[in-house]
C-alpha cells in the first residue's frame, strides 16, 4: 500500500488486539504504539439499557486534562474506514475524532473514536481480557497495563463472543 492509500487508526479499547482488529479489517499493519495526551479511558454503553455482544460496558475515552491514554496506531487502508465505522458511526453511538498522537518519533494524527450519549457501565470479564491481552501483545507500558489489569468488572460468567 502506497501512504496515499492508507491512514493511521488509534485503538484503545478491544482493537489492541491485532486478531481482534484483523478479523473485519485484514490490512491493519502495526505501526507502533502512542499516547493520548489530555484524555481518559473509560467504559461504557450508548444507551442505559442497551445490550451488547460484550455483556458489559466497552471502552471509549473523554476530555481530561491531564490524562493519558495508551493504544497502538494501526496503518489501514482507506477501504477499511467503512468497516471501522460499522461498529456504530452510522447508528449515533460513535463519532470519529480526529487527533494527535503522541509517539516515540513525534506526533501522528490518527482516527479514533468516542462514544456519543456516553452511560458509565463496568466492562465484563472477557471484554477486559481482550483489551489487557493487546496492551501486553504490544508492549504498551507496564505502568498503564497495571492500570488495565486493575479496572474493575461487572463478573458476567456466562456466553461471550470468545467462546
Amino acid at each position: 500500500m502506497s501512504t496515499t492509500d492508507v491512514f493511521m487508526y488509534f485503538a484503545f479499547g478491544s482493537n489492541l488486539l491485532k486478531e481482534r482488529l484483523q478479523l473485519a479489517n485484514s490490512s491493519a499493519v502495526y505501526y507502533c504504539n502512542g499516547r493520548l495526551k489530555d484524555y481518559k479511558l473509560c467504559f461504557g454503553l450508548w444507551d442505559e439499557n442497551i445490550d451488547n455482544a460484550w455483556h458489559g460496558g466497552v471502552a471509549s475515552i473523554e476530555a481530561c486534562p491531564g490524562a493519558e491514554v495508551w493504544g497502538v496506531i494501526w496503518a489501514l487502508s482507506k477501504e477499511s474506514i467503512s468497516t471501522l465505522d460499522q461498529e456504530g458511526v452510522n447508528l449515533g453511538m460513535y463519532s470519529p475524532l480526529e487527533v494527535s498522537v503522541d509517539t516515540d518519533e513525534g506526533a501522528v494524527l490518527c482516527r479514533t473514536y468516542q462514544m456519543n450519549n456516553f452511560h458509565a457501565c463496568l466492562p465484563s470479564p472477557q471484554y477486559k481480557q481482550v483489551v489487557c491481552l493487546g496492551a501486553q501483545q504490544n508492549n504498551i507500558p507496564v505502568e498503564y497495563r497495571n492500570r488495565l489489569e486493575m479496572v474493575e468488572t461487572n463478573s458476567y460468567s456466562g456466553p461471550s463472543v470468545l467462546d
